[in-house]
């Protein structure tokens, strides 16, 4: 077995393979930009080594850096994490030539599998469903227009050497093709050092369907059941499970056949995913198709490690020292569900734009040790229900037991790479956490994720923390019917938040009146006081999205609306979150405002005004402030480069006209005018770096 293993990656994966590292006894070395000096995988590992600036382009993808880091620490393995573009086959050869074993499939399966047009080939004479498209490499914007007529629209133009969603646009007219084949080169030059293009056929009612392999270097390859990522916002994978709920036992062999049979034809070992897409129109579940091969770990790997109760990174460890598999296809097994949302820097108020920033608070719902060798984690925090509903127990007091379980069970998991006060960075991908539920059913784990998702606390940069909860409380994710279309078809004009039930306002009356009441109460206590002690008022008044409720609170009891609430209410003053338990517990993010509080739960934020019953009435005669039209202002939506400028003054422009592109996190985001007017002055050029907010340009 090795002695020392160097992750040529950062962030969470980094993190995570340490962890397995830690439990083989392998010494582990991190590898970090400058951006990156004091993050977490810098702390964790037993030691590090600077590779230079904070882009990646002069840091984590100079592989002759890697391998010198590896040399003067004396590590005799290399873990490339996701990937980053460190294991590309010249990397991989690298290492075997300077001695240092790769941690990954061999080189030439690496060069077969990272070329998409090539891999398409490959699969194809293997005996794989491919979808039908063009493989050959495209020269121009004219040629891609007539390919993609050719094969009838909508087509999915796409980066040869893209993953992660970049370098990617779907395209339903010859319009779509002329606005996006050149900015999807350019993508795929950005990201990949690859501006090759090729053009397939887009399959509508699409699923998203992963097989994970594992395989040795004695020729024995299994696959490890399927994952579901449909999911997906640009393209960019959100929310995984595993299994998936439109994958039948006959599917589920078929599919991971042809991923097996495709894996020895190109003498595939280690962690691979295959991906295919899936006509969820065709419930024979014939009509799949393989999209590419990842010769990789994968984001989404924690799901399928809940399931199987295999650890994949020790497992990978493992194959590259050369041992065979302990296990064989029929010892694969298929327990319960689970479920991995990613928790990204972003806003899906504004578009689901980048933001970056400070993590001035950063709480996960839960602490595992995030072993997923034993199916019950013995040692971790395993969440008992009280009854039959898993996520009652979880939501309301986050009870742990260590080892256990129980057919109520669910299990918590949270991979992540930050840290409080730590920086997310505009240099790198903004995932900052995976939040992985396991449970007996999938009601059951979807249950647990919006429990542990209100319990999960970020302050800083925005998140898409209440999208997740909306996702999960979607009764057409409930039910299974997904496709990859479902977030544009679900939030055509943009996220305002998960809507709220008339019980669960009628709880945020009563928990903003529980919280006023406290405060009072408290400041009544104060010593040195002038005259009398006087008592906290037992009536009060709440407004939740522009709804009066009268609460009244007497004896401990409290009242709303007349109708006596059927939970108890925990809250100390000054504290950022309130308990509620009852039939359906809550856990509720208070924060303090002027005349009373923003309360957090179930995927929204709702201002609560709370005054005493006596006070309320004088409310009405405040004057509201309307804030200012901003629609004549081109603003940039988050911080980033301004690649393009496509108008000077003067120019006039209609409404949904694209005014500029600006580049944030690798991906180019085109700006369009609001409403039809003539350009009044210019406020950026070409070149400049934005700040979030600043004005580019001003119609008028």
């Amino acid at each position: 077995m090795f002695k020392k293993i160097l992750v040529a990656n950062r962030g969470e994966i980094a993190c995570r393979v340490f962890r397995t590292a830690k439990k083989m006894g392998i010494a582990t070395v991190a590898v970090y930009s400058d951006a990156d000096a004091r993050s977490p995988h810098v702390l964790m590992a037993d030691e590090a080594v600077r590779l230079g600036p904070a882009p990646a382009a002069d840091s984590y993808l100079k592989a002759e850096l890697i391998l010198l880091a590896a040399k003067e620490t004396g590590a005799d393995c290399i873990h490339p994490g996701y990937g980053f573009l460190s294991e590309r086959e010249s990397f991989a050869r690298a290492c075997a030539e300077a001695g240092i074993a790769f941690v990954g499939p061999p080189p030439n399966a690496i060069a077969a599998m990272g070329d998409k047009i090539e891999s398409k080939k490959l699969a194809k004479a293997a005996g794989v469903n491919v979808v039908p498209g063009h493989l050959g490499e495209i020269g121009n914007t004219d040629e891609a227009v007539r390919i993609a007529a050719e094969i009838g629209f909508p087509v999915m133009m796409k980066a040869s050497a893209g993953g992660g969603g970049k370098g990617m646009r779907l395209a339903w007219s010859e319009q779509d093709v002329r606005d996006g084949f050149e900015a999807t080169k350019r993508e795929g030059l950005a990201s990949f050092g690859d501006d090759r293009v090729f053009i397939e056929k887009f399959i509508e009612s699409p699923r998203h369907i992963e097989i994970q392999l594992l395989g040795d270097q004695h020729g024995n390859i299994v696959y490890l059941n399927e994952r579901e990522c449909s999911i997906q916002r640009r393209h960019q994978k959100v929310v995984e499970e595993a299994p998936s709920p439109f994958v039948t036992p006959a599917m589920r062999k078929a599919m991971g056949e042809q991923a097996v049979a495709l894996a020895r034809a190109v003498g595939y070992y280690s962690a691979g995913t295959v991906e295919l897409i899936v006509s969820g129109a065709d419930t024979t579940g014939e009509s799949f198709y393989f999209l590419e091969m990842n010769t990789r770990l994968q984001v989404e790997h924690p799901v399928t490690e809940e399931i199987t109760g295999l650890d994949l990174v020790e497992q990978m460890i493992r194959v590259a020292a050369g041992e065979k598999l302990s296990f064989g296809q029929d010892d694969v097994r298929l327990d319960g569900w689970s479920i991995e949302n990613r928790v990204y820097a972003e806003d899906p108020y504004r578009g689901f734009l980048p933001s970056i920033g400070r993590l001035v608070r950063y709480a996960p719902p839960a602490i595992t040790d995030n072993d997923p060798s034993s199916p019950r984690r013995r040692g971790s925090r395993t969440y008992v229900a009280d009854g039959a509903d898993a996520s009652a127990g979880l939501d309301s007091r986050l009870r742990g037991n260590d080892g256990g379980g129980g057919e109520d069970a669910v299990r918590i998991r949270v991979d992540d790479g930050v840290a409080e006060g730590g920086e997310v960075s505009m240099f790198y991908d903004p995932m900052i956490a995976k939040l992985v539920t396991w449970a007996p059913t999938r009601e059951a784990a979807i249950d647990a994720q919006v429990a542990a998702l209100d319990a999960f606390t970020i302050q800083g940069p925005g998140t898409n923390l209440h999208f997740l909860s909306a996702l999960m409380q979607h009764p057409r994710f409930r039910s299974g019917n997904i496709t990859t279309g479902f977030i544009a078809e679900e939030y055509p004009d943009g996220f305002q938040g998960a809507p709220a039930t008339p019980a669960l306002l009628t709880t945020l009356a009563a928990v903003g009146a529980v919280a006023a009441h406290a405060q009072v109460t408290r400041a009544r206590l104060v010593d040195g006081q002038l005259g009398l002690v006087l008592s906290a008022p037992a009536d009060w008044v709440a407004r939740v999205d522009g709804q009066d409720h009268q609460v009244t609170i007497c004896d401990g009891r409290v009242t709303v609306d007349g109708t006596p609430l059927d939970a108890t209410i925990a809250y100390t003053p000054g504290a950022r979150t309130a308990q509620v338990d009852g039939d359906d517990p809550l856990t509720v993010a208070i924060a303090k405002g002027r005349d009373g509080f923003t309360l957090t739960a179930r995927g929204n934020s709702h201002k609560v005004r709370v005054l005493p019953a006596h006070v309320a009435p004088y409310a009405a005669h405040l004057i509201e402030k309307v804030p200012p039209d901003l629609s004549k202002f081109l603003i940039a939506p988050m911080p980033g480069l301004l690649v393009r400028l496509d108008v000077a003054k003067g120019d006039r422009v209609e409404a949904g006209q694209a005014l500029a592109v600006v580049e944030a996190m690798k991906m180019e985001n085109i700006l369009r005018a609001e409403k039809s007017g003539t350009v009044a002055s210019v406020q950026a050029q070409a070149g400049d770096s934005l700040a979030v907010d600043q004005v580019i340009l001003e119609l008028e």
